[in-house]
């Protein structure tokens, strides 16, 4: 069973008072090249040689033009940054890789902001006796499962090895592991956060409840996390992989998958996919110009009850079938999602059922003879430990806190579809994914998944009747907003 940590002090690095008494009496520009200075990291200004690549998001086609960028190397190269922020009226916007930094750049929102870079902070520390993970606030998923693996535990991470474990997390987190485990921020056991106020804090259900509670699920609009710990899970193999199709065959595909997630018990996850992929010397044969359907599952069991519930999809003879016994660590891989940064465009959302005709409406926006440009459509089924009951009826079996803002979704799939960005190519984007989300509307959740909006939202979307708890801590600890985040609460 995992535990709460035990809250700690949090020894600020530098007295906050000290620095700001030195800033005081100085110009806008003489406090930048202070700043820069005390950091243990560096300040980047346009117009520096390393501008351009000090701002860029991990997602290639957002432009972000802040004020100035920090690249922090230590705890208190944060701290500083903010306490500098909130003495010259800017605002601080946290950021480890960009993954969807679209909507923070939006409108030229971060005009007035420092860009605080945190991917050099990657450290990772695994408590094996307690199965609880430490990480800085830049640290990659790739980084956990290489260091948790050798010792057959399994975090609840993201689908690719350079996602971000703070900003995933923050968001609620939908793992492979999902249905049978819950969202990754309900195993958040404490953060450690920097406030607008410059305080660095260790927040658990016992020290700052109401921020500890606002951050697991209800983004990063509360502070700076500086540190996460959260449980991990004694997991050595799962039976995992996918299988393809050829595109005609889509609508085949999509109504029987949707008929089997009806049946599947928790330990089941998975995915229906429709790609077109174009021909790129990185993608195998098999796949590299083509346009598939398939289905990737995990499943959290022996191989022979695996191979029983994955009999009616396989029973569809398709054209390739790579599940088999794996690590945990593998199903970073499992997705397929592109190994470095590029240019995309897409967006989410979330259904309450997948019914014959959702599934027709699906395979008629994207499938074979749509005319879409959208590289990768998929459904997720969700259900089981992400329902919200469910989820808090697990943290109380097993000990763990009351879940955060976002405990789970009050909806059974998640949608997302992105495409690959190139010159003239945004009229067919927007009428791509217009036409999809369009067509499917008709079945949509009431709610958002933060994660996978790509476009700015109201909290409300987000958050529902929990939105107004989240807007009174802003305004109690960042009345002056300070922290910017990409969905902010309002």
């Amino acid at each position: 069973m995992n535990t709460p940590v035990p809250a700690a002090p949090v020894a600020a690095p530098e007295a906050p008072a000290a620095f700001a008494s030195d800033l005081a009496t100085l110009s806008l520009r003489e406090a930048i090249a202070q700043l820069d200075e005390r950091l243990d990291g560096r300040v980047h200004l346009s117009g520096d040689p390393d501008w351009d690549a000090a701002r860029q998001a991990w997602n290639l086609d957002v432009d972000q033009r802040p004020a100035l960028v920090v690249t922090a190397r230590s705890t208190a190269d944060l701290v500083r940054t903010v306490e500098f922020a909130a003495r010259y009226g800017l605002a601080v916007a946290p950021q480890g890789t960009g993954h969807n930094a679209g909507p923070l750049a939006a409108d030229n929102g971060l005009a007035d902001a420092i860009l605080l870079r945190t991917h050099e902070l990657r450290g990772v520390e695994i408590d094996v006796e307690r199965r609880v993970a430490r990480v800085e606030a830049g640290a990659l998923w790739g980084d956990v499962v290489a260091a948790a693996a050798p010792h057959g535990l399994a975090a609840l991470a993201g689908s690719s090895h350079d996602v971000g474990v703070v900003g995933y997390t923050l968001g609620g987190g939908v793992s492979w592991l999902a249905r049978s485990h819950g969202l990754a921020s309900n195993q958040v056991l404490a953060v450690e956060i920097v406030t607008a106020d410059g305080r660095l804090r260790r927040v658990d259900e016992s020290n700052d409840p109401e921020i500890f509670w606002a951050v697991r699920g209800g983004g990063g609009d509360f502070g700076v996390v500086t540190a996460l710990e959260f449980g991990l899970f004694a997991i050595d193999q799962v039976v995992a992989g996918m299988l393809l199709w050829p595109i005609e065959r889509a609508d085949e595909v999509a109504q029987a998958w949707a008929e089997w997630t009806a049946t599947v018990p928790d330990t089941v996850q998975s995915v229906v996919r429709i790609l077109h992929l174009p021909p790129l010397p990185e993608l195998p044969p098999f796949l590299s110009g083509r346009s598939i359907v398939v289905v990737e599952a995990v499943v959290l069991d022996t191989p022979a009850r695996a191979d029983e519930v994955l009999a009616p999809l396989r029973a569809l003879d398709p054209e390739l079938d790579t599940v088999h016994p794996q690590s945990p660590a593998e199903l970073l891989a499992l997705h397929m999602d592109p190994p470095g940064p590029v240019p995309g465009r897409g967006d989410g959302m979330m259904l309450r059922e997948a019914s014959p005709a959702t599934m027709r409406a699906f395979v008629a926006a994207v499938g074979a003879g749509s005319d879409t440009v959208l590289v990768s459509t998929e459904i997720r089924h969700l259900g089981g430990a992400v329902e919200p009951d469910a989820a808090v009826a697990r943290a109380a079996e097993l000990g763990l806190p009351v879940p955060g803002a976002t405990a789970g979704f009050e909806a059974n799939y998640l949608v997302f579809a992105t495409a690959m960005v190139f010159p003239g190519a945004d009229e067919a984007i927007a009428r791509s994914l217009g036409r999809l989300f369009s067509q499917i509307e008709p079945w949509r959740a009431p709610e958002e998944y933060l994660n996978f909006a790509e476009h700015r939202r109201d909290a409300a979307q987000f958050f529902g009747g929990r939105v107004a708890r989240l807007r009174a801590l802003k305004r109690a600890v960042d009345p002056t907003r300070v922290i910017r985040s990409n969905h902010p609460v309002g």
